[in-house]
């Protein structure tokens, strides 16, 4: 009887020995985010909200002064910052060093039509069927495959965060074709959980878009709003599952889709800029505590309908982290320093920078080789 008492005392020494140190390891992260935060200048504060897009493929002085102005939190990749695979990687490595924060570098990397690291003129990566092919063979390991090839392609290039998987139920919108693992909510909820995964064993970070799910809307949010008609219960039975376990299986950034529902609204507000779908919904009863991100900012659906002004105010107070691809943004930063106020941006920022130096602070690239290697297209050929 004694033997098991000391036991069990030793054993409760043990816990609350690891306790400690998982405590006191936490308060030390917590108290280095704490100093950073405190020694930001308002306009850096409000910089780390943004994520830029940029058309210049090297960094010269006009990218300079950019970044010295805005001091933007990432950057996302599109046609004309990608060419030679050496140049790519060159020009990611010099923005980096232009930060002292770990900068976002981001992109739509999702296989099929999406897919930007295409463009690299002089190496051809390893080809992604689209979405709907993989969700047609309906195999979570396959998902999860295809997110570790998306994964390891972009880490060549020391890309870190992919606005990939898409999660979108595809019913009617035609935008989404081959873009959705398909119309069976269980069926795109295990798949994107998966593929999520695989990404994540990478080391980058996946990014599930788009709340509150697109595949029910007949127009593209690029060229005009869509329209959901549907009720809560109706949501949180379809276009929320995929959300729902995305977030259940830790999910670390959400992307917010620019269309409106009147029945959750009561009015057209898009869900970008809706604190009932971002604050109330997703935040509140979907419990995600991830970093929520716009779609990009200068689609018609937004631009169409609301003032540049109107839709960073309107977003940032509804609840959005991270804002992509607005326009103007050097006029983005002096809008928020006079309108925001900065418990709110605290609050992001926060968020964001403990976002950073969690999961992006010590992501290594990876050689060129993981562009294409051959085991990637045995697994391509079990798709096709």
């Amino acid at each position: 009887m004694k033997k098991i008492l000391y036991f069990l005392a030793f054993l409760s020494l043990i816990i609350l020995y690891f306790s400690l140190q998982i405590q006191t390891t936490t308060n030390t992260f917590q108290n280095k985010i704490d100093e950073i935060l405190n020694s930001m200048t308002i306009e850096e504060k409000i910089g780390q909200m943004i994520i830029l897009y940029e058309t210049h493929n090297a960094v010269n002085e006009e990218v300079i002064t950019l970044f010295n102005e805005i001091k933007p939190s990432g950057i996302i990749l599109n046609k004309e910052n990608i060419t030679t695979f050496e140049q790519t990687k060159k020009y990611i490595e010099d923005l980096k060093a232009l930060n002292s924060i770990p900068l976002i570098v981001s992109v739509d990397q999702e296989g099929g039509s999406v897919q930007r690291l295409q463009f690299l003129k002089d190496i051809s990566p390893t080809y992604i069927p689209n979405m709907q092919k993989i969700g047609a063979k309906k195999d979570p390991k396959l998902a999860y495959e295809i997110g570790k090839i998306l994964g390891q392609q972009a880490k060549t290039l020391g890309i870190n965060v992919l606005y990939a998987p898409v999660c979108d139920i595809a019913t009617l919108n035609s935008s989404l074709e081959g873009r959705s693992f398909g119309s069976d909510p269980k069926t795109v909820s295990s798949l994107c959980t998966n593929l999520g995964k695989g990404i994540e064993e990478t080391g980058l970070i996946a990014t599930y878009k788009h709340f509150p799910g697109h595949g029910d809307t007949k127009t593209d949010s690029h060229y005009s709003l869509p329209i959901l008609d549907k009720t809560y219960e109706e949501l949180e039975n379809f276009e929320f599952i995929p959300f729902k376990e995305a977030i259940s299986n830790d999910a670390k950034m959400i992307m917010i889709g620019h269309l409106a529902d009147p029945k959750i609204t009561n009015d057209t507000t898009p869900a970008s800029l809706s604190e009932v779908f971002i604050k109330n919904i997703l935040k509140d009863k979907l419990n995600f505590k991830g970093l929520v991100i716009t779609d990009a900012l200068n689609m018609k659906a937004l631009t169409d309908n609301y003032t540049n002004q109107e839709i960073i105010r309107l977003a940032i107070n509804a609840g959005v982290d991270l804002l992509l691809m607005p326009n103007n943004p050097k006029e983005v930063v002096k809008f928020i320093q006079e309108n925001i106020a900065i418990e709110r941006i605290d609050e992001s920022v926060r968020k964001i920078l403990e976002f950073k130096y969690k999961y992006l602070e010590n992501i290594e690239t990876l050689d060129v080789s993981y562009l294409n290697l051959p085991a990637y297209q045995e697994i391509i050929n079990s798709i096709n």
